[in-house]
Order: C-alpha cells, then structure tokens, then sequence
C-alpha cells in the first residue's frame, strides 16, 4: 500500500493556490496509446512465435508498471489533499479511488497470463490475454476522461504548483529506484513517448521549456537512440503508430 503525505486543508506557508495540470493530459495520452497499441502487438504474434512473444513481453510487462506506478503516485500525493482542500470533490475523489481499486483488480487478473504465454506463444492463451487488455483498456479509457474533467480542474485551482511537481518528484524516484529491474532505459523510453506525446507543431518549444538543457544533450548523444531502437523492435515492419 501506499504510503500516503500528511493531509492538509491548507496551502504550505509562503504558496499560492494554482498550477499547471497541463504535463497530465500528456500522460494520459500515453496511456491511452500503451493500451490501445499492446493488445494489437499480442494478438500479431504468431502461434508458436517465441521470440516475438518475449518482445512483446519486455513492453507489455512495462505497460503493467507504468500503469502500477502512475496510480500509485496519485494515491499518495493527490487524493488526500484534493478531499481536505475542496470538500465539494470529495465524491469524484472517492470515485478516483474505486476506479483505481477496479484497474488494479483487473491487472491482477492480466498479469499472471503473461508467463504461460511467453513459454508457448499458444494462440488460445494469446487472444484471451489479449482480450483482458482490451477490457482493461474500456475501464482505463474511460477513468482518464472522469480525471480530466472533475480532478484536474479542482487540483490546478486549489493546489500550489510545488505540490503538483511532487507527482512527478514522485515517479521519477521511483523510476530511477527500479531502472536496473527492467531489460530496457525505462527513463528513455519515458522521455520518448512525452515527446510523441506532444503535438508535432508544438513540439519544439514543449521541448525546451519542459527538458532541461543537459538532458537535452543527454537525449540527443544516448536516449534517443535507445528509444529509436525500442520502437524499431516493437514495430520492425511498420511506421511507429500516432498517438493522435
């Protein structure tokens, strides 16, 4: 469970109510991309095909802790001081919560089905795996929509934007702390798909005012790459799909 930050009715001393919820929507469009991409790759994996199996399998196992993770994180830093802050939200917050608990429920399901299949590639254990993704992708859609309409709006007007950054403060902590757990740079791989996430003409600027210039640098000489070749794996015939 996790460990969840003192809730307070009030703003830290010396901070003002209002911040960007912006960096959100990005991150929700990524999601919505992961899930409607995953069960596609599953299900063009062919009977028996054991090594696309396992490459679908490096990513759809960092689907599973993107997700994991992103929940989390809410679960610590935003509800509590949503609910004290702005009673009024409290009844979307609670329903926050019980669509968490349902997402989490159905990966319970979903996860265990990835192993058996790995050692198969059976069809019948591909398309029902598939098929729960697929599910799960209804419940997660949908989940992402109620948060942009009736959680973003009450968390930008109500919240400092410090607080807000502790999201993010948040997942790349925890990043870094597993980084080594997965066969891939996961904090390429994030950095990539924000940036596939951004509309191609608003891409630049997002770029500059968002990255840090000396991650800037490290993208261009190393993270790049590494994302470039994740993508050419997970779509070697094909051109990277939209996420718009």
């Amino acid at each position: 469970m996790a460990e969840k930050l003192p809730s307070s009715g009030s703003l830290p001393d010396g901070e003002v109510a209002g911040c960007d919820t912006s960096g959100m929507i990005l991150v929700h469009r990524i999601f919505r991309w992961l899930y409607r991409e995953l069960p596609l790759l599953v299900r063009d994996v062919p009977e028996g095909d054991v090594e696309r199996a396992g490459v679908v399998g490096v990513y759809a196992r960092l689907d599973f802790f993107a997700l994991h993770l992103h929940h989390r994180t809410e679960d610590t830093v935003l509800w509590d001081r949503l609910a004290a802050r702005e009673p009024a939200c409290a009844m979307h917050v609670e329903l926050m919560r019980a669509q968490h608990a349902e997402v989490a429920s159905q990966l319970s399901r979903i996860e265990p089905q990835l192993g058996p299949w790995l050692e198969t590639a059976d069809p019948e254990r591909r398309d029902a795996f598939a098929g729960d993704i697929e599910a799960l992708r209804e419940t997660l859609v949908a989940h992402l929509g109620q948060e942009e309409d009736d959680i973003l709006p009450v968390a930008g007007a109500v919240m400092s934007q410090r607080e807000w950054d502790e999201l993010e403060a948040h997942t790349r902590a925890e990043l870094m702390a597993r980084r080594r757990d997965f066969p891939r740079d996961v904090l390429s791989l994030q950095l990539g798909l924000l940036l596939a996430s951004v509309p191609e003409d608003e891409r630049d600027e997002w770029y500059h005012a968002n990255v840090p210039a000396p991650i800037r640098l490290l993208y261009l000489l190393l993270m790049k790459r590494r994302y470039d070749r994740a993508m050419q794996e997970l779509y070697p015939d094909r051109p990277v799909p939209s996420m718009f």
